[in-house]
């Protein structure tokens, strides 16, 4: 796979970070490149995954509309081993009426600053089957807040911007690629988590077609919490990073290289299974340069 076809599919991971998918992908890059991307994602819901059922209001704030502004930056320091870097600007905005926002002291805004993810990305085996080729890699990371935001603010945390966890990931990706273009990869990871988050399993997988000057996938990803609380269920005091998030995600992306090393992408994507969490449905577009 070529080069320029490798840095497609890197854009489009910086794109889509604030929608439930994983940082890293599946391809490496040669020694010496990399790339940057500002990226631009909005997200809208007014369902929520409770338990035992969804419902069709988000509670005290009716709906909620999240937008995030994402720097993303990666490096190959070999062909087998690169770091990436990302941080999101997030604002996220409800619906809360007048009385609502009077009689509770309730505020329809939240932003700022969120965690910075860093990561490393290591292949320690690949292997060719006849006109295909078969990567093994490996990720560790972490990610922690910077920003100055509150998440102990009981309902109003309904709108927090994240939920003030360091969190430790790692995972195992498998790409298999061919040299049409066509091109599947499988990732599983586990992320450790502080501030009272549950520990989670985490998987991926993506289908799709890489050329020189054009790139599409779709993907399915998923979230199993270890532990945690229901919204409003038994154990429940307020403390909404403490709830038991899994969901299912699924997604279409795409990117197209446009002139001096510059590139655009976008794509859309949505829940459609989840607990303790909004029905949301997004869309991106980044702009990325590649050196």
């Amino acid at each position: 796979m070529k080069v320029r076809t490798i840095i497609m599919f890197s854009a489009l991971v910086a794109s889509t970070l604030c929608f439930a998918q994983s940082p890293i992908d599946g391809f490496m890059k040669k020694k010496g490149k990399g790339s940057i991307t500002l990226s631009q994602s909005m997200e809208s819901y007014d369902e929520v995954f409770l338990v035992p059922e969804k419902v069709d209001r988000v509670p005290v704030f009716d709906q909620v509309d999240i937008s995030a502004t994402s720097l993303y930056v990666d490096y190959s320091l070999t062909d087998d081993f690169m770091i990436v870097a990302n941080l999101p600007f997030i604002r996220s905005e409800g619906r809360a009426n007048e009385a609502n926002q009077e009689n509770n002291g309730f505020e329809n805004e939240r932003e700022g600053v969120q965690d910075l993810g860093l990561y490393t990305k290591y292949r320690f085996y690949t292997t060719k089957i006849g006109k295909s080729k078969l990567d093994f890699i490996g990720s560790l990371g972490i990610e922690f807040p910077i920003g100055n935001y509150e998440v102990d603010e009981g309902l109003q945390s309904i709108i927090a911007i994240g939920n003030r966890s360091t969190d430790i990931n790692s995972s195992g990706i498998v790409t298999y690629k061919h040299n049409s273009g066509f091109f599947a990869t499988g990732q599983i990871g586990y992320s450790i988590r502080n501030n009272d988050v549950p520990d989670a399993f985490s998987n991926q997988l993506k289908l799709g077609y890489a050329a020189e000057k054009f790139y599409v996938d779709a993907y399915v990803a998923n979230q199993i919490s270890q532990d945690g609380v229901d919204i409003l269920g038994e154990g429940f005091n307020g403390f909404f990073p403490a709830t038991r998030v899994n969901y299912t995600r699924i997604g279409l992306n795409a990117y197209i290289p446009v002139v001096n090393n510059f590139g655009i992408s976008g794509g859309a994507n949505t829940y459609v299974a989840g607990r303790n969490l909004g029905v949301s449905t997004g869309f991106y577009g980044g702009l990325t340069y590649s050196f």
